[in-house]
């Protein structure tokens, strides 16, 4: 119930005890006057009946005193009460009009009857005095009849007063029980007021207002410091307290989500910003290996809930290559075919084990754990994969925006084309578009830069020359040359691997630079790759070209003189070696001066 409805509840029964209390008390009040005014009628009519027997006597001792003494004052008392037997008879008519009971009215006519016969004994004595018959007169008033009529009148008399004092002592007890009564029940109202005065401040001013606000004083407080971890107590009651415990749980609710949006705007802001930051970076990157390192650093603040791979698709674009991770997925295959992922059969990201409600990627194996593929594509191509994975008791997937891996995925896929397309644009400078070698610009470049950081550190260079290219072309055609040109330029690859660059340096000219070389070193490989180039004839087209011989000259640095002539020293080695019959391998240490020059005029 709520307050207010108790409280007028309370004031109506509190208004309403307090009129039948104030009832009370007036019929109280009433029953006491009652209870005088029949004191006083009772003593009235006691008084009355006093009178009448006072009179009696009165008139009695003076109608004897004067039979007796013969005194005229006695007489003139006689007739003096003579004269107030009128007043008697008023008395009389007054007591008959009070309305008395039909007893006490016999008992006064009785009484009255006796007066009067009492009266003409009295009267009839008084006058044989004043005759002269003293004598007759006292025997008449000390008679026996005087006696009679006396007592006739006194015993009535007392009867009246008898019923009357009954009949008042009856009517004063039933007022003062009726006092008594109306009194006690006032009392009563009283205390029942009291009763209700005191429930309703122990009860609701205490116990459903005081107690529930003095709780909610702490509660409100804290939620007034936007702390709302506080627990608000579930309150049934259908009042006022209850309408502000349940406005407190919806303002405590409106401000955990108020919260929790709040904490979504800032995770979406870092995700945002981690997102714009990490395209800053890739835009800025130069290699593949950087690409991967800005993704593995800035995906975990994007979402940090979520482990996750980077794979990159090789260019035949059958396989990924795991490019790198973060946060130690469960899956982190180095390598897998293409047809294993779902998403790049589809083009479209694809969930495993979400629910069970879709098929798993075969490269997720029996792991069991739940993952997100999303492809990465450039311009209709997919060239990557990224892979997101669920951590225990972190963000679901299905929590993370999809907008934002998408986004992430799109400008990972951009960034990657970009280097695979500036990749191809370098090697596009900087290679020999018919054998891949790096071209002469590269070599310039390489060569200024051994000159310009390492000036005193060891290089050798091989200047290597196919021998009778001409025929080739002549004989063959230009693409049997192309062929031999690419024949030649794989061997040289094969044979140098790690130890050192190949460049086309022109034509049919080759140059091999060996960093940290020495003049053994350089002839040593100079001579492999002279025996293979020459080891088996070469074919084109169902014809035998014949075998290939090629002519090298070698130039060590700093033995053979400084870097500035070090492409010239093994120029001059090959023309020796030319000159001297080609298939040949010659050191510039072994060329004299006059015989460079006279190779370089034939």
């Amino acid at each position: 119930m709520r307050i207010s409805t108790i409280t007028n509840w309370a004031y109506g029964v509190t208004v309403l005890l307090t009129a039948v209390s104030g009832g009370a008390f007036i019929l109280s009040a009433r029953a006491a006057e009652e209870e005088r005014i029949a004191v006083e009628r009772h003593l009235a009519l006691d008084d009355f009946g006093d009178a009448l027997a006072l009179a009696a006597e009165k008139r009695s001792d003076e109608a004897r005193l004067y039979a007796m003494r013969g005194a005229a004052r006695h007489l003139a008392a006689f007739r003096l009460d003579d004269s107030q037997a009128h007043a008697r008879e008023r008395i009389i008519a007054k007591l008959r009009a009070v309305g008395l009971a039909p007893a006490e009215l016999a008992a006064l006519a009785e009484a009255e009857a006796s007066l009067d016969e009492l009266d003409a004994i009295e009267r009839a004595a008084v006058a044989r005095v004043a005759a002269g018959d003293a004598a007759a007169a006292q025997r008449a008033l000390f008679g026996p009849d005087h006696e009679r009529a006396q007592t006739a009148v006194l015993e009535p008399v007392r009867r009246f007063r008898a019923l009357i004092a009954a009949r008042t002592g009856t009517m004063l007890a039933d007022a003062r029980a009726r006092s008594d009564r109306l009194a006690l029940i006032a009392r009563a109202m009283l205390v029942l007021t009291a009763a209700l005065f005191l429930a309703v401040l122990y009860f609701v001013l205490r116990r459903r207002v005081a107690v529930p606000l003095t709780r909610m004083t702490g509660i409100v407080t804290r939620l007034a410091r936007q702390d709302y971890s506080v627990e608000v107590p579930q309150d049934r009651r259908r009042d006022e307290i209850g309408d502000m415990t349940n406005a407190i749980h919806i303002f405590r609710d409106n401000g955990l989500e108020r919260d929790r949006l709040e904490a979504e705007r800032a995770a979406d802001r870092r995700a945002k910003d981690a997102i714009l930051q990490m395209m800053y970076r890739l835009q800025a990157t130069e290699t593949q290996e950087e690409l991967a390192a800005v993704v593995a650093c800035f995906a975990p603040q994007t979402f940090p809930g979520l482990a996750g791979n980077l794979y990159v698709q090789n260019h035949t674009r059958t396989a990924l290559t795991l490019a790198s991770s973060w946060l130690d997925p469960l899956v982190a295959l180095p390598g897998f075919p293409s047809a294993d992922c779902w998403a790049l059969r589809r083009g479209r990201p694809h969930a495993s084990n979400r629910d069970h409600g879709d098929i798993a990627c075969a490269h997720i194996g029996e792991s069991g754990a739940p993952g997100l593929c999303v492809p990465l594509t450039a311009q209709g191509d997919t060239i990557g994969l990224l892979y997101f994975e669920e951590r225990d008791g972190a963000e679901q997937i299905a929590d993370a925006s999809r907008l934002y891996l998408e986004l992430m995925a799109e400008n990972i896929g951009l960034a990657l084309a970009n280097l695979r397309l500036r990749e191809q644009l370098t090697n596009l400078a900087i290679r020999d578009a018919l054998t891949g070698l790096l071209n002469r610009r590269c070599l310039d470049e390489a060569l200024g830069r051994q000159m310009r950081d390492t000036p005193t550190e060891g290089l050798a260079c091989l200047m290597i020359d196919i021998d009778h290219f001409k025929r080739f072309n002549d004989v063959f055609g230009h693409e049997a040359g192309d062929m031999v040109m690419q024949h030649v330029a794989a061997i040289m690859l094969d044979a140098v691997g790690a130890a050192g660059q190949v460049y086309r340096f022109g034509g049919e000219e080759f140059t091999i630079l060996l960093p940290q070389g020495d003049e053994a070193a350089a002839l040593a490989m100079a001579e492999r790759i002279r025996a293979r180039v020459g080891a088996a004839p070469l074919s084109y087209r169902g014809r035998v070209l014949g075998h290939i011989n090629i002519s090298i000259g070698a130039a060590v640095l700093p033995q053979d003189g400084p870097a500035t002539n070090l492409l010239a020293r093994a120029d001059s080695a090959l023309l020796v070696a030319k000159a001297g019959g080609r298939n040949r391998v010659v050191a510039a240490s072994s060329v004299r001066p006059e015989e460079g020059r006279g190779s370089a005029a034939a």
